[in-house]
């Protein structure tokens, strides 16, 4: 599995990063002329100045619930889309709801990159499992599968018994769908009597897979890799595997910019830290700039030993969004992020909250800057003028690097 897809993945980061970033100007400027949504939000925007990767921090981070609520004042898309080019394309609904315009064009998700990884090719048969009802998931994967130019059986979900029939009788090469459900297929079969020994390769999304599961799948002659992919985006990271073992982490899919944010702000964050995962994908009829995905992940900095020189991450860690209430308040992570800047000399910082007998406690972790002394007198009045609720401040010293900046340990059980 260590053939490439094409020469893109293995150039030269620089040049990948110039290409991009070369290209980005004109997308934004044509996003600004055919996206009402966008031309209001980037109103104060210049597209000729957004060259760099700096430069592209200085834009808002777009995050769901506000493309939600444009989407609820505007519909379906919120004037985020290019309308006039979707004549012909499909509309479909996330759970929300979220709109989302299929693009036009052969594999708009860009899935073909991760099926090649997990090793199908050209005339395979590919049996896939995800759903083609009302969201875009059966079709992100089975776009990808047939610009392989491998074919397609678009079983979806449930009906097992019957997936399992069609499955026996075409003897797919591969599967796609999620973790869990060729679990279910194999048992339905083995109960069945019929027999899916075809099945040598899958590409799963949309869940957890599990290390114990993988090691199932590989002891039943299965290898399974995996793509993170989101609805809105589609495909922005897959496994790789070198003499077909997986290595750790996901590669960043072609064409898109990826960025690491702390959870609940617009600022990137040192590579290797824990943070919100922010993409720019360059769809012209769905143009999405700075997309807070509300997934944390972290960016590893090694390159990968299968040759893919894109960047890497750890794949999903977990939710971003960890607006929490206090008290009857929401406290959001951008308001303890607020607090920290207030201050000099705060390397990392979380908000724990807790139960003190009846009532609701804050109290904030404050890692100092290596010799430095914040002061933390100055941090409480922050704290309390940021959220309005009163909150103790102690020092800390290695916080764990996972992204959370708001830990809610309040049992609701007791």
């Amino acid at each position: 599995m260590s053939e490439h897809f094409d020469d893109l993945e293995t150039r030269d980061p620089h040049e990948r990063d110039e290409t991009l970033f070369a290209r980005l100007p004109s997308f934004i400027e044509r996003a600004i002329k055919v996206a009402p949504g966008w031309k209001t939000r980037l109103a104060d925007v210049d597209p000729h100045t957004i060259t760099s990767r700096e430069a592209l921090a200085g834009l808002p981070v777009l995050r769901k619930p506000e493309l939600m609520e444009a989407q609820a004042a505007e519909p379906p898309f919120g004037g985020f889309a290019d309308e006039a080019s979707l004549d012909g394309s499909r509309i479909f609904m996330s759970p929300g709801p979220v709109w989302e315009p299929q693009a036009p064009g052969p594999d708009p998700w860009l899935a073909a990159r991760a099926f090649h990884a997990a090793g199908i090719r050209r005339g395979d048969l590919v049996h896939n499992a995800m759903s083609y009802h009302m969201t875009p998931g059966g079709f992100i994967l089975d776009e990808g599968v047939r610009a392989l130019g491998a074919r397609v059986f678009p079983g979806g979900v449930g009906n097992t018994e019957a997936q399992v029939e069609a499955a026996s009788v075409l003897r797919p090469d591969a599967y796609a769908g999620t973790p869990d459900f060729l679990k279910v297929m194999l048992d339905k079969a083995a109960e069945m009597g019929r027999d899916l020994t075809s099945i040598r390769k899958a590409l799963v999304s949309g869940g957890a897979l599990f290390p114990s599961m993988r090691a199932e799948y590989r002891e039943r002659g299965v290898a399974v890799m995996q793509a993170y992919a989101t609805a809105d985006l589609g495909v922005i990271a897959y496994e790789s595997a070198v003499d077909d073992e997986p290595l750790a982490g996901m590669v960043v899919n072609e064409t898109l910019i990826v960025e690491i944010v702390r959870p609940g702000t617009d600022d990137p964050v040192p590579a290797g830290e824990v943070g919100e995962l922010v993409v720019t994908s360059f769809h012209p009829s769905y143009p999405l700039i700075r997309f807070g995905t509300g997934d944390l992940s972290a960016v590893l900095d090694e390159p990968s030993p299968c040759g893919r020189t894109n960047m890497r991450i750890k794949g999903w860690m977990g939710r971003a969004d960890q607006r929490t209430k206090v008290k009857g308040m929401f406290v959001d992570p951008k308001q303890v992020d607020a607090v920290v800047k207030s201050v000099s000399g705060v390397a990392r910082a979380r908000l724990v909250v807790d139960r003190d007998g009846d009532a609701d406690a804050m109290t904030l972790l404050v890692e100092p800057v290596a010799g430095a002394a914040p002061d933390l007198s100055s941090l409480a009045t922050a704290l309390a003028a940021q959220t309005k609720l009163k909150g103790s401040v102690e020092l800390a010293s290695d916080l764990p690097n996972d992204g959370k900046i708001i830990d809610d340990r309040r049992d609701y059980s007791k």
